[in-house]
């Protein structure tokens, strides 16, 4: 149709020989016109809803960004996962075990979503908070030891506290054992005797003994011939009789995946039955720390002949001041085992 005012006189249709009576023509005016009218207002209305559908866009990403930053935003997956993936990296820089980080950077994602963020707090900021607690709830295992305290009392009962030192090649046993008899000794008044069960690593018993005379504890030992497991009995049997308040044993350092030694390490703990198990890994370890960890500990339990089978009780970090900010492996650690970390190592006296 025409835009044009129709003549309300004269309407003539395709057709020459075809007219409309006057009633017809006003009708067919009044009707151009509406048509007319209705598409100059289509017209008009058609960038008007773009710059509404742009006004509300531009305004649900300001309010977004302004709950985002004043607070009260429901977080979702989408806002969650970018911000994870950035902690989850963080904390893999750190030393923590990749699969460690997952499961804390899942935990994590789990408790927030759908959540509301608090007042004038971002995103970042409140996944950071409850990153910030759960580690704090990993390294706040529910047992505790207090091996200074545990072998006063086991004085008072007239027994020797014996404690055994397990973990990998090279991480530094020998050198903790002697700290720790250091400490009983110092700290607690405590006497103590130290026992050589490392019959597998040349130079061993040689190292204890002169670590011995330095700290002035005497050791207990058999030269490299005699079974580990008897060694340490006997080393047992040695204290009772002298009266010594403490036996540190010794063990020989061995890879989680060397069964025959991995079978030694769990008769030597049916035998003597200590009362801690400490495990001695480094602090630097990274991604092997929950590996190494779960292995000994099955194959305590594999291996082991008692009713109730001994898992590590403790852990001790070696070379902890070597790692700056990288303490990742405390995390994967204690995350790995739920026990607590006695005591960290730093340099060598």
């Amino acid at each position: 149709h025409s835009t044009k005012k129709a003549d309300p006189t004269k309407a003539i249709a395709k057709d020459s020989d075809f007219y409309l009576d006057e009633k017809e023509m006003e009708k067919y005016a009044s009707e151009e016109q509406e048509e007319s009218q209705s598409s100059e207002e289509e017209e008009v209305k058609k960038p008007m809803a773009k710059e509404e559908k742009k006004k509300e866009g531009i305004f649900s990403r300001l309010t977004n960004g302004i709950r985002g930053f004043t607070g009260h935003k429901v977080m979702t997956e989408d806002d969650l996962l970018p911000v994870l993936k950035e902690f989850r990296d963080n904390l893999i820089s750190k030393n923590v075990a990749t699969e460690i980080s997952d499961k804390i950077c899942n935990s994590v994602r789990t408790t927030l979503a759908t959540m509301k963020t608090a007042a004038f707090t971002t995103v970042k900021t409140t996944v950071k908070d409850a990153l910030k607690e759960a580690i704090q709830r990993v390294l706040t295992p529910k047992t505790n030891i207090d091996i200074l305290k545990e072998a006063q009392k086991a004085k008072e009962r007239g027994v020797p506290y014996t404690i055994v030192f397990i973990g990998v090649n090279g991480v530094g046993k020998s050198t903790t054992l002697a700290k720790v008899a250091y400490y009983l000794k110092t700290k607690g008044g405590l006497s103590v005797l130290i026992a050589a069960c490392d019959n597998f690593r040349a130079g061993a018993v040689e190292q204890l003994k002169t670590h011995g005379r330095c700290l002035d504890i005497p050791v207990f030992d058999r030269g490299y011939g005699d079974d580990a497991a008897q060694i340490g009995r006997e080393a047992i049997h040695e204290a009772k009789t002298k009266k010594y308040d403490v036996v540190l044993i010794d063990t020989a350092g061995r890879m989680q995946d060397n069964e025959p030694l991995m079978k030694a390490l769990a008769k030597l703990i049916t035998v003597n039955n200590p009362d801690v198990i400490l495990f001695i890994g480094e602090a630097l370890v990274g991604n092997d720390a929950a590996d190494q960890l779960s292995k000994f500990n099955k194959s305590l339990i594999d291996y082991g002949s008692l009713q109730n089978p001994r898992t590590i009780d403790g852990i001790i970090l070696t070379k902890f001041d070597t790692v700056d900010e990288k303490v990742g492996a405390a995390l994967s650690m204690v995350y790995t085992t739920g026990k607590p970390i006695v005591f960290v190592g730093v340099g060598q006296k």
